[in-house]
This record gives C-alpha cells, structure tokens and sequence, in this order.
C-alpha cells in the first residue's frame, strides 16, 4: 500500500505523516493554495515537512475558489474571528467562529483532486489530518465524512483510494504528545491563521495549538 498525504503544515497533518510514515509508504504531499490568508506560511512550512521526511512535494493552486466565497479565511477585509480560551470548549462560541473560517467543500474538493492524482500514480491512500477537537465544529473533519468520502471514492476511483487520518480520534493535546513521541519537528509547523512574520497568537487556530502544548506534559520540540 502506498500512500499521498494532504499536508497543510500544521499540527494534525504532519502528525498523522509522521505516523503515517511508520505504517505505509508515503509518497508525495500535497499543498493547496486557495488564496487563504496563510498560503505562503503553510506551503513553505509543508515544503519544508515533506523534505525533513523526504516525502516529493507538489503544490496545488486553486484560485477560483477566492470567487466562491466572503470568508475570512479567504477575505482580508472580513475580521478573523477572535475567541477567548476559555471559550474554545463552548460548542455554540465555536461554531459560530467556524462558519466564518468555512470554505464551501474544501475537504472535498482537496479529496477528489488529491484521489485523482492517487489513482493516477497507483496510490490507493490519502492520509489527512482530520482530527477530533476540530470535527466538534467542522463536520468534514469527522469520521461520518471520511466513512462517506470513501464510499463515493470507492465508485469514483478503480484502485478504490480511501482515506484515512491517524489522529481521527485524538485532541490536539493528544495529537502534540504523539508527536513529541515521535520527534515530529514542531519548529516547522505553522498554524496560524494570519500569514505574518511570526504567528499572531490570538487566532482560534493559534489558541488551540498552545493550549496543546500546554497541556502536554512531554518535553521536546514545539
């Protein structure tokens, strides 16, 4: 079995590679650009990841998605949404903050081209970093949606591509302690939502990635 992962550059995806590396043969990540505010960051930071792990990168550009929607992600005159950390367990808080970062089917889009490309090389996986803390707002980070993706994919694709994430049911502060055991180079990750010099801290995605790492209790890289 031989696989293709879906590297965003941060925390979960380069986890679930890590991981990923151990169980199969991982042999290409691919980044998207879709005009997100971070494009930069996160592609050269998953540039970076896939060279550590000596996986071959690609990037994929897909501007018309800029088009398709007003989300801040996307659109610099919108605010990002702003939490306080004690509300990143409010389910209401954060789902409210999550359909202003929503992008209309991101992940499936991501999926198909990513399964085009799999079954067009003769891979038959696309490893993701869909993650437990982030399905409790973005439904097509669950288990449900993977379930349903492979399904579609197992009609749409010969080799029948599936997708799999190996941190699917873990926190972020679980996904950081296995990383820690297994010396994923955090130094390389980026998770902010902003596309500065450094991360800006107060993002929703920023508040989760240092709330993992404070509560990991395993010393080693951030």
């Amino acid at each position: 079995m031989s696989a293709i992962v879906l590297l965003s550059g941060g925390l979960d995806s380069t986890v679930s590679l890590a991981i990923g590396m151990r169980r199969t043969s991982v042999r290409l990540a691919l980044a998207f650009d879709y005009g997100q505010r971070a494009a930069r960051r996160e592609i050269d930071a998953a540039r970076k990841i896939a060279r550590h792990y000596r996986v071959r990168f690609q990037r994929i550009a897909l501007p018309w998605i800029r088009d398709l929607t007003t989300t801040a992600l996307v659109n610099r005159s919108n605010s990002l949404p702003l939490l306080r950390r004690k509300e990143l367990d409010n389910r209401a808080k954060c789902g409210k903050s999550a359909r202003l970062v929503w992008v209309p089917n991101r992940n499936g889009l991501f999926i198909n081209a990513a399964a085009a490309i799999a079954e067009a090389n003769g891979d038959n996986l696309i490893l993701t970093g869909f993650n437990a803390e982030e399905a409790a707002t973005f439904p097509d980070n669950s288990i449900a949606f993977v379930k349903a993706v492979n399904r579609s994919l197992s009609f749409s694709t010969l080799n029948h591509v599936r997708v799999a994430s190996y941190v699917s049911g873990m926190d972020k502060t679980a996904i950081v302690r296995a990383g820690r055991r297994l010396r994923v180079p955090f130094d390389l990750t980026w998770s902010c939502y902003e596309g500065g010099k450094t991360a800006c801290g107060v993002c929703e995605s920023c508040l989760r990635r240092d709330r993992a790492f404070r509560e990991s209790p395993l010393i080693g890289l951030r």
